[in-house]
């Protein structure tokens, strides 16, 4: 009897051994499934850091929107805000490039990578055309850099696509003004834009006088 006993005590602490060890690992696998989660805030490519920004915009999640943008590209919303009298909120609402408008995500190609610079091509419904779109690797993610761009610090990796199949059918087209939306049209004339301090001191973007043709 005695030996029965013992044979039962055993085989009960070996349940709750093995109850707590079972415990453990959940509450580890739960830690590291959350340090995951964390970890996947932040775009690992230029096409997934599109595909974020797109689904933030159709989510109209602003606080992930902000996340996605590079300081520069922040500080440039806060001038372009400053300049149409609108929030920060609404001058990104749509993620600040013209392909987030489409329905639903549209084609991604030819992305390109060099150093800390990053681009992607995201097919533009509206307008029936592919843009190129900017983005840098900031505080261990990549963003979108419009800002970059207009603050002069961004570099290009490469040609892409569109570029290199206009050129090569001697049709090369100027970017389009609605590339980037809610940015403030620049009046005629010799005119200089103060970009804010926030971007990193004042600089200026010159914008030539266009003459009118001689009759």
């Amino acid at each position: 009897m005695k030996y029965k006993n013992k044979v039962i005590s055993v085989f009960l602490l070996s349940v709750a051994l093995l109850s707590l060890s079972c415990t453990k690992q959940t509450a580890q696998s739960g830690n590291n499934s959350n340090s995951s989660s964390n970890s996947g805030d932040k775009a690992q490519t230029p096409t997934e850091a599109y595909k974020i920004l797109f689904a933030a915009v159709k989510a109209k999640d602003s606080g992930k929107i902000k996340q996605m943008m590079s300081k520069s590209t922040l500080g440039l919303a806060e001038f372009s805000g400053s300049q149409q009298k609108k929030s920060v909120d609404q001058i990104l609402e749509n993620g600040f490039v013209a392909p987030t408008l489409a329905a639903s995500l549209t084609e991604i190609r030819d992305e390109r990578v060099k150093d800390n610079f990053g681009a992607v091509e995201v097919f533009n419904p509206k307008d029936n055309r592919w843009e190129d779109l900017p983005f840098v690797l900031e505080d261990g993610g990549w963003k979108l850099a419009v800002g970059d761009i207009f603050q002069n610090t961004y570099k290009l990796p490469s040609k892409g696509q569109a570029q290199i199949e206009r050129e090569a059918s001697n049709t090369g087209m100027p970017m389009p003004a609605n590339s980037v939306a809610n940015f403030p049209p620049i009046p005629e004339g010799n005119k200089s834009v103060q970009v804010p301090p926030s971007l990193g001191g004042n600089k200026s973007i010159e914008v030539p006088m266009v003459d009118k043709p001689k009759k």
